[in-house]
């Protein structure tokens, strides 16, 4: 089951709990003032960033869409419109985000969301035996598989990440 780590409990914690995934949780103390969350993250645990991934939520052809990258590069908005059967894709408003997913910006966590949405993991997440995502909060992550990440959001991998 679970390795338990400092950092409490989360929606996603739970729900990766309620659906017997193994994970390992990672907290660090988050800086405020940092200009990349997931930079951070990745330098305050000591692990490569192309292992650390960013939770972005986006509009695609007007609803909700997830995009998990590595902290290192960009999401490509038109990869991740085109992985969910859509035709354009924008960044979601902050306000928006967070009221969807009931979490706040920077700590946005693919796992435990209030509503489910179409969910792209970047295919480079398959190359690693385990990566970090948020845990729900900033200064928290949850390090898994990545197809257990998959299997708990019911996500799709492509290529959506850039840079």
């Amino acid at each position: 089951m679970a390795k338990r780590r400092p950092g409490g409990s989360t929606p996603a914690t739970v729900a990766l709990e309620r659906a017997g995934v193994a994970f390992t949780l990672r907290a660090y103390h988050h800086d405020p003032r940092a200009e990349s969350f997931g930079l951070e993250a990745a330098e305050a645990l000591g692990e490569d960033p192309a292992r650390v991934f960013k939770t972005l939520m986006a509009s695609v052809d007007g609803r909700l869409a997830v995009g998990i990258v590595p902290v290192t590069g960009q999401l490509d908005l038109k990869a991740l419109a085109r992985a969910v059967g859509g035709s354009k894709a924008v960044m979601a408003d902050v306000a928006d985000a967070e009221r969807a997913t009931g979490y706040v910006a920077g700590g946005i966590s693919p796992i435990g969301q209030r509503r489910a949405h179409p969910t792209v993991l970047d295919s480079s997440a398959l190359g690693f035996e385990t990566i970090l995502v948020s845990g729900g909060r900033r200064g928290l992550d949850v390090e898994l598989d990545p197809t257990d990440l998959i299997a708990v959001t019911d996500a799709v991998t492509a290529p959506i990440g850039r840079g």
